[in-house]
């Protein structure tokens, strides 16, 4: 359990206190912090006022521990890193998911009223991804990031498997072609799978639909060449990004029939479509699961410091988040740092994305040895 709280208090409580720390750590002012510790409390509803105490109050995706809330940081080079918040605001409808998708659509619906944003393209999907018995790990979760001045930008989460995970394919092609992008679908790098869709809402310079990808067994060569966004990225800074995430070894220190590749949880990639012409994205974001690659958050912390100072970004800013959010010694669990990403959009600077676990009901313990990163042969 975190170390910030007592068996006393509540989910609220311990969310808000944590987004509070993290937002002096991206250089928020106080009027915004509290601008978006009140939103953080209303998105989760009933949850926010749950002691912490009882069981998490879904056995929601989101998180290993079922907290319902996760924190990222945006890192770019010499500034501080852009604060979002992840979180499930129909959990406290508990594992039905009917129920769950009906109370997220009611709250994206009131930030819009709030913030007096359009959700006509995610209400014209909403017959794709909220059918009567929806199946599959989550309904809907909400992402805030939190802009200076109050008023964040809005992401939209949805689970293509809603209708069972043999049609999230259908599910997929059909949702981008509902929102013009009838080319993308054909666009997509091999996968085994589609975990999320996801959609920006409100005030963005470019919103984008994207579409994630699961990779089971992704080696380094393959991480680099799955972009099509066009102009693409490098493979090199690709493949560099994810053999640091994942400890991989170098090529020329592998046989010739060998590749390494990561065995446990699976990489994830996004492919984000801003226009119609191309069919083309126009970002690609690589995600490791860390957590699943360590022994400990120590670990964890050494990877992500080696990324953001191979990418010229403000490590010290990583150690003041992870701190805000846990003061527990870094060696004593594994899974505060959940995820590392490496984010290409055209016309923006790359950026290296932080994702932090709130830890609310459960800190893994530390592992003696790593037995999921493996050796394979290739092309198997």
């Amino acid at each position: 359990m975190n170390g910030f709280h007592s068996g006393e208090a509540l989910l609220g409580d311990l969310a808000t206190s944590q987004l509070t720390r993290l937002c002096q750590v991206a250089g928020l002012s106080e009027a915004d912090t509290a601008a978006y510790t009140g939103v953080l409390i209303e998105s989760l509803g009933a949850s926010a006022g749950r002691p912490l105490a009882l069981p998490p109050p879904s056995r929601t995706f989101l998180s290993d521990d079922h907290s319902p809330v996760e924190f990222s940081l945006a890192f770019l080079p010499g500034q501080a890193p852009d604060l979002r918040v992840l979180v499930e605001p129909g959990c406290s409808r508990g594992d039905d998911l009917a129920e769950n998708g009906r109370a997220g659509l009611q709250a994206i619906h009131a930030m819009a009223d709030r913030w007096g944003f359009s959700t006509d393209q995610l209400d014209r999907l909403e017959d794709l991804f909220f059918p009567h018995s929806p199946e599959g790990p989550l309904a809907l979760w909400c992402a805030l990031e939190l802009r200076p001045g109050g008023v964040p930008g809005i992401k939209v989460y949805l689970n293509p498997s809603a209708n069972g995970a043999d049609r999230a394919a259908e599910t997929v092609r059909e949702a981008l072609a509902r929102l013009g992008h009838r080319q993308a679908f054909d666009s997509l790098p091999r996968s085994d799978g589609f975990p999320f869709f996801a959609l920006d809402l409100g005030d963005w310079d470019a919103p984008r639909v994207k579409v994630y990808l699961k990779h089971p067994g992704l080696s380094p060569t393959e991480a680099g060449s799955l972009p099509r966004m066009s102009p693409a990225p490098g493979p090199e800074r690709l493949e560099e990004f994810f053999r640091t995430a994942g400890d991989l070894p170098a090529d020329d220190l592998t046989a010739d029939e060998d590749a390494v590749r990561l065995t446990g949880r699976p990489a994830l990639t996004c492919h984000s479509f801003t226009e119609t012409a191309t069919g083309l994205p126009s970002g690609y974001t690589l995600h490791v699961p860390v957590r699943d690659y360590v022994r400990h958050d120590g670990e964890a912390r050494e990877r992500a410091v080696a990324v953001l100072r191979s990418h010229d970004m403000d490590s010290a800013a990583l150690d003041r988040a992870l701190a805000a959010v846990s003061p527990r010694p870094l060696g004593d669990g594994v899974g505060l740092i959940a995820y590392l990403a490496l984010v290409h959009e055209r016309g923006r600077p790359q950026r290296v994305t932080v994702y932090v676990s709130s830890e609310a009901y459960r800190t893994r313990p530390p592992r003696e040895t790593v037995p999921t990163r493996d050796r394979v042969r290739a092309g198997l």
